[in-house]
């Protein structure tokens, strides 16, 4: 028997307490022994749920304590990612970057360069490529059940007129602020992933809220070498939302509403290793057809274990890591790009 991977969690924010810490707590193989975090309510929530735990104020202490750990985890603002990221390199550690790993793309290369120099493992949580829709759209192309792609529709549209202050609020240099960063950084890589590289952007990135300073209410259309068009869609004002995915084939369409049900699960404390985990309600599969003939499709369970359980066996075997980090700069480029062209009112190429 191999002993269990020692983690430590850095931020215990949202993402570090509703999705890493669960997931992690839950990875057979893989064993959360520290979690760094300054505020003391944060503290005791962290101790609550992790009292095998080491909570520490800092990550200085994480560095120079002593503590035995094979990978950190960083779930902090996005401004403090690349800093931490390279911190952790330099003490020899593994890294899991929360998305997005940086607000520039060449930040983003200076640090998988980093970790290659230094021959450290460095990854990035993408989590939504193992959302059940997102599978779902990927088996029905590997079926061929659509048909010539033509257009693939994605949206994250959300309800909050009220805005909630918070670092994703800030619009200062390398905050990475915005939906864009936020919701975006999912989207773009989902559709990148489907149907390869961008070869241009066009974006309309609006603050629609009294006071905001940064976009919350973003749409990006991307052309890619492959010849399909993706129109993405992100958004806190929106008080209907529109399906989550649309597909559009020579051979038929695929339509989707509902966000996948994995989040809502882990922020009511359902264990990941629960019977049942990531499966949806037939009431929200989507319909695949032409017209008025269509029929429900299955939605395939989600599966954001996989995550950390492909963690653990790259770690042990020098396997595939769970997510290419160069995947990420990618994903940036184009929202540099999305940024670029709703400035010029203008479609920016990035093949030029």
């Amino acid at each position: 028997m191999q002993d269990d991977l020692r983690a430590a969690l850095i931020g215990y924010g949202h993402a570090g307490a509703v999705f890493h810490g669960p997931l992690i707590a839950s990875t057979e193989g893989l064993r959360l022994v520290a979690v760094v975090t300054t505020d003391p309510a944060r503290r005791e929530q962290a101790a609550a749920a992790h009292p095998e735990a080491r909570l520490l104020p800092d990550a200085e202490s994480l560095w120079q304590g002593g503590l035995d750990v094979d990978v950190v985890v960083i779930a902090t603002p996005n401004r403090t990612h690349v800093p931490l990221a390279l911190a952790a390199i330099d003490a020899g550690r593994a890294v899991v970057v929360d998305k997005p790993i940086a607000a520039r793309a060449s930040d983003a290369q200076a640090l998988i360069d980093a970790a290659r120099r230094a021959g450290t493992p460095l990854t990035v949580f993408q989590n939504r490529r193992w959302d059940g829709d997102f599978l779902t759209v990927q088996r029905l192309l590997a079926e061929d059940r659509l048909g010539r792609i033509a257009r693939f529709e994605s949206r994250y549209d959300r309800w909050r007129p009220a805005v909630k202050a918070g670092w994703r609020m800030l619009d200062g240099p390398g905050e990475a602020g915005g939906l864009l960063f936020d919701l975006g950084a999912h989207v773009i890589d989902q559709a990148l992933l489907l149907f390869g590289p961008a070869q241009s952007v066009y974006a309309q990135v609006d603050a629609r809220r009294p006071g905001v300073t940064v976009d919350d209410d973003t749409f990006v259309a991307l052309t890619h070498v492959s010849g399909v068009r993706s129109h993405l869609w992100m958004s806190s004002v929106a008080a209907q939302p529109g399906p989550r995915f649309r597909l559009l084939g020579s051979g038929g369409a695929f339509v989707k509403y509902g966000l996948d049900v994995q989040e809502d699960a882990l922020r009511s404390g359902v264990d990941p290793r629960s019977p049942g985990w990531g499966v949806e309600p037939p009431e929200m599969w989507g319909r695949l057809g032409t017209g008025a003939d269509t029929r429900s499709v299955m939605t395939e369970p989600g599966a954001y274990p996989r995550f950390y359980s492909a963690l653990v066996t790259a770690l042990r075997s020098g396997g595939a890591l769970p997510v290419d980090p160069q995947d990420t700069v990618a994903s940036l480029a184009v929202i540099e790009a999305a940024h670029r062209s709703h400035a010029s009112s203008a479609v920016v190429r990035l093949d030029a």
